[in-house]
């Protein structure tokens, strides 16, 4: 089995899935990797074709097991390097110009690749942003990197790293996005869509507390869906918004695919703004 997803687009039109699997708080314990790791392959053999990592996940055992995953994927035939878009992510004190190539060739390493697809600073550190930058033309010219991109930053931020030179070739920015946290729909989600950077949603189901929820439920049961689908959908209604929730059980990763093909309806969504407020007014950016 495997499934066709929506699209989204990086500024220069390069199609990436708007459904990719995220590894957070994997690669963190020993006697879990192999399942983990099944779970990865699981993940590839139903289609889902963009995989988010990063080099403090497991303090590089989550790139670890992912690049085990996909050499075994790459050896059985389930998929093509090229079909995939793979993200991994940069610590802040090691962003560096000459840190971020260090960085990178680590997680090079760990996953068993020539390129990472993009690569992300993971949030703000002390590193003046320039260096950053340099350090991301660097991979780009040695070509052990595609895209660079951003996590963790907020309107004020975005408009620093678009002051400078350079800044403007930023590809992606990877916030916290969901129903309960809808502050970047005042204003960081409208000015990335008119700058055409897709914004990656992680915990776009709040780490699970929304499949509980009584109104998402109530909107579920009238699709014959559950409460986690409902979230999954209702963010990834929203134009160039990539979600990216963990999943390791099948179930779940079968339920988050499905959720690409809910539509949800005009009173669905109705009922949802009435439950979680749309935000009237700048918000701090939330993180977990």
């Amino acid at each position: 089995m495997t499934t066709t997803l929506p699209l989204r687009r990086f500024p220069d039109g390069t199609a990436i899935p708007a459904l990719g699997l995220g590894t957070w708080r994997m690669g963190e314990r020993a006697d879990q990797r192999q399942h983990e790791t099944h779970a990865v392959r699981e993940a590839l053999r139903l289609g889902y074709r963009l995989i988010d990592t990063a080099e403090m996940y497991g303090e590089g055992g989550a790139e670890t097991l992912l690049g085990t995953a996909l050499r075994q994927a790459f050896a059985a035939g389930d998929v093509r390097r090229d079909e995939l878009t793979v993200v991994s992510k940069v610590y802040p004190h090691h962003a560096s110009a000459s840190g971020v190539v260090a960085a990178c060739e680590r997680s090079l390493r760990r996953l068993q690749l020539d390129v990472i697809d993009l690569y992300l600073l993971h949030w703000r550190g002390d590193i003046p942003l320039a260096q950053t930058l340099e350090g991301f033309s660097r991979l780009q010219a040695r070509g052990l990197i595609r895209y660079w991109g951003v996590s963790n930053f907020d309107l004020d931020d975005m408009h620093e790293l678009f002051a400078l030179p350079g800044g403007t070739q930023c590809a992606a920015n990877q916030v916290y996005y969901s129903l309960g946290a809808r502050g970047v729909e005042f204003d960081l989600l409208p000015w990335q869509q008119q700058h055409a950077i897709p914004l990656m949603a992680y915990s776009p189901i709040d780490q699970g507390a929304l499949s509980t929820h009584p109104v998402l439920q109530a909107v579920a049961r009238r699709h014959d869906a559950s409460a986690a689908q409902v979230a999954l959908a209702w963010v990834l209604r929203q134009p160039g918004v990539v979600a990216i929730p963990k999943a390791v059980r099948s179930a779940h990763l079968r339920e988050n695919l499905a959720a690409t093909s809910l539509a949800l309806s005009a009173a669905d969504l109705a009922e949802l703004d009435a439950a979680f407020a749309l935000p009237t007014q700048r918000q701090s950016l939330a993180m977990i």
